[in-house]
């Protein structure tokens, strides 16, 4: 068993944590069509082939679709000085052919509202009768899923992936149509850098990986991984889908070092039909194991194995082993007193309206943090992408992520859930990046039932997960079971 151990784990260091040919990109060209008065539902526009094109990732304002901006834009966020409307000295500056709005970017092209995307996929007869998942990495911002003029599903997520599987999809070909939505129709706040025009922009369109993964009968769906350094051990929580096959299964994990190398013994799970859908395991890592923190951001790599008869997937996740936590009125990174130096990060990318995907631009970013001595991000009212916390963890940065939000919390409107099923959303899909120390629901909110709301909402997540600290929000209010207090007294302007 050992031997056989040995073999199988020399053979997947020397593979890629994805199978390239179980993957297809979509990215390129897409059919397309605006739907400003939002009758492609009732006239089944998922049904049709739509009339222009776009490229995708991208948005379609910075591709030339959408309204001319002019006096009648219906911009997304607050507008304190309305002078530019009415006052005469500005009277030029709102003639058609010369607008240059004062309150934010000056876009070419501004849309509120629904669009169409559509694109036709081949499904190859290798893939047949495997689950295949569809992953959008970012949309913005509701959007609903079609395939061969079917409803599948529905993403409201502001700061996640969206990723639907199809199970058992015929080779062939498929049409694929996106219904997207980017009015306000959750009440996240029209302030909020998640949505607003005062930074990133109220885009429409899908940005960062867009592609179709064939799946093994049994796969993985999520794995989670917390650290503990005092005995320098890692718990690992996989959670699988899909069908056991009749001969039972196996799940593998092994660490590996950054560049490749072994740490400790590899971990075997046998799956039977009557085992659980969630797979469980404490691996060592030996007394030299290295601890992550901003002067030491040391990466470790977990690799999971499915084997499912002749099929099989294989996933990696990147950790640092690292304690982030609050001890009196100081933080501490593995037991040493932290002061934290940070700066806003307020979604303002204002060459393309919409964040970054990409890890070079994010290095870029972090690099001049730390040039100004900085080892601290905010993520005021938003949450980044992948490629944000990934870099984080190379370059160690600490990390404040928010639930998209700039809003009135705890009235019992829809919101409320919303902003609970999204830090679920934030914490499964982000929650092993070292880099992710904070997290809060969002800034300034709004309500009188906002601090029993948020104190709620601190209790629940503390009590899922322990990997990092959590507050109300930016500015207020102070609850008591908060891990720290994040507020406004130390802002330079105090409104005056």
């Amino acid at each position: 068993m050992k031997k056989y151990l040995s073999v199988l784990f020399i053979f997947l260091t020397l593979m890629a944590c994805r199978q390239v040919d179980d993957k297809q990109s979509l990215q390129g060209k897409w059919l397309f069509a605006l739907d400003p008065n939002d009758i492609g539902l009732t006239e089944q526009w998922y049904n049709k082939s739509l009339n222009d094109t776009i490229h995708l990732p991208g948005s379609l304002q910075e591709q030339g679709y959408g309204d001319n901006v002019g006096i009648e834009t219906p911009w997304t966020g607050q507008i304190v000085d309305r002078s530019w409307y009415d006052a005469p000295q500005y009277e030029k500056f709102r003639q058609p052919g010369n607008i240059k709005v004062p309150f934010w970017l000056n876009p070419d092209k501004h849309y509120v509202g629904v669009a169409w995307y559509q694109k036709e996929v081949e499904i190859p007869a290798s893939w047949n009768g495997r689950p295949i998942e569809l992953e959008l990495e970012r949309t913005h911002w509701e959007t609903t899923l079609f395939l061969d003029g079917m409803e599948m599903g529905k993403h409201e997520s502001l700061s996640t992936p969206y990723r639907h599987t199809f199970n058992e999809l015929s080779p062939g070909k498929h049409t694929l149509t996106l219904r997207v939505d980017n009015r306000v129709n959750i009440e996240v706040g029209t302030n909020a850098h998640s949505v607003s025009d005062h930074t990133q922009s109220n885009w429409n369109g899908v940005i960062g990986t867009i592609s179709l993964t064939a799946k093994p009968s049994l796969y993985i769906d999520d794995i989670q991984i917390y650290p503990n350094i005092t005995n320098k051990t890692i718990k690992a929580i996989v959670s699988l889908d899909g069908t056991i096959g009749t001969n039972g299964s196996s799940l593998l994990l092994q660490i590996e070092k950054k560049n490749g190398s072994i740490v400790g013994k590899p971990y075997k799970i046998e799956i039977t039909s009557g085992s659980g859908i969630i797979q469980e395991a404490t691996l060592a890592m030996g007394d030299d194991a290295q601890l992550w923190s901003e002067h030491t951001p040391n990466l470790y790599t977990l690799r999971a194995v499915i084997k499912n008869g002749e099929n099989k997937e294989e996933q990696c996740r990147t950790f640092g082993l690292r304690e982030f936590k609050a001890n009196g009125t100081r933080f501490e990174i593995n037991g040493q007193p932290v002061f934290l130096r940070g700066t806003l990060e307020c979604c303002i990318f204002p060459l393309t309206g919409y964040p970054a995907m990409d890890n070079t631009y994010w290095a870029k970013i972090y690099n001049q943090c730390k040039a100004h001595g900085l080892n601290h991000v905010r993520f005021h009212s938003w949450c980044p992408p992948e490629a944000a916390f990934a870099v984080a963890d190379s370059m160690g940065i600490y990390l404040q992520v928010e639930c998209a939000g700039w809003a009135t919390v705890g009235d019992g409107g829809y919101s409320d859930q919303w902003f609970r099923d999204e830090s679920d959303r934030i914490l499964k899909e982000y929650g092993n990046h070292p880099s992710f120390c904070m997290m809060a629901y969002g800034n300034e909110p709004g309500g009188a039932n906002q601090a029993t709301y948020l104190s709620g909402l601190i209790d629940y997540w503390k009590s899922k997960d322990l990997r990092r600290v959590y507050t109300s929000a930016g500015g207020w209010p102070y609850v008591e079971n908060a891990d720290y207090w994040d507020p406004m007294e130390p802002r330079i302007q105090r409104w005056g």
